[in-house]
């Protein structure tokens, strides 16, 4: 597989895939974040997903289809290894092991959206950015990474004010702080008691498909 896999920097914000529009490249992502949104008619966006180094971006090419109702952004850069679409079907016809772990990646991948829609509609906005940072704080391998209320309240279909609330209130808790485009993460551990059980949920199902290697620092893993 590796003859046909090509290192690519995943810059900020920019567009992997395009809801409804032919794939023309698929992602392994190595470092960095990946939101996959849904859109509506008035072209509002919301995050469905997150991919990180666990996962894959151009999950329907492997269902035998060329596009998806759902956009991909990079949302946190890093690196990848892309790969066209028909040698990403050629190998994944080949290959026991990768047509294994990628349909296993495809049903963690959709617990997660699953929950994520469930997560909406039940719990509190405080609630859900904890889960939401926890996510973004797995992905990023760091305490530290770039993000903003307006990205923020766009990612969790909210207003900013109320994100900005949330925000303030985490901070003066002592789990959070944020500045000039960074948020940090200060108590990993009150984060993921403030989270609502979606953030564990999702979390143990990688554990289920993958093993316990599969998560190491709270960061879910799949190998390719």
């Amino acid at each position: 597989m590796a003859v046909f896999l090509t290192p690519t920097d995943l810059s900020l914000r920019q567009v992997l895939l395009e809801a409804n529009e032919p794939i023309e490249t698929a992602y392994f992502v190595e470092t960095g974040m990946v939101s996959y949104l849904a859109y509506l008619k008035g072209g509002e966006a919301i995050e469905v997903g997150i991919i990180g180094s666990e996962g894959m971006v151009g999950m329907p090419l492997i269902l035998g289809v060329d596009s998806g109702p759902a956009g991909a952004i990079v949302q946190m850069q890093g690196t990848a290894l892309s790969i066209a679409p028909a040698a990403l079907r050629q190998v994944f016809g080949e290959s026991d092991t990768l047509r294994f772990q990628l349909l296993r990646y495809m049903q963690a991948l959709y617990t997660q959206v699953s929950q994520t829609a469930v997560c909406n509609g039940h719990h509190s906005i405080e609630e859900r950015l904890a889960r939401w940072m926890l996510m973004a704080h797995d992905r990023a391998g760091r305490d530290q990474f770039p993000m903003t209320h307006e990205f923020m309240a766009m990612m969790l279909g909210v207003r900013r004010s109320g994100v900005t609330v949330t925000a303030s209130t985490l901070k003066q808790a002592g789990l959070i702080a944020y500045g000039n485009g960074q948020m940090t993460i200060l108590d990993r551990s009150g984060m993921e008691a403030t989270a609502c059980e979606c953030y564990g949920t999702v979390q143990h199902h990688f554990e289920q498909l993958f093993g316990d290697d599969a998560v190491k620092s709270a960061q879910p893993k799949c190998r390719f």
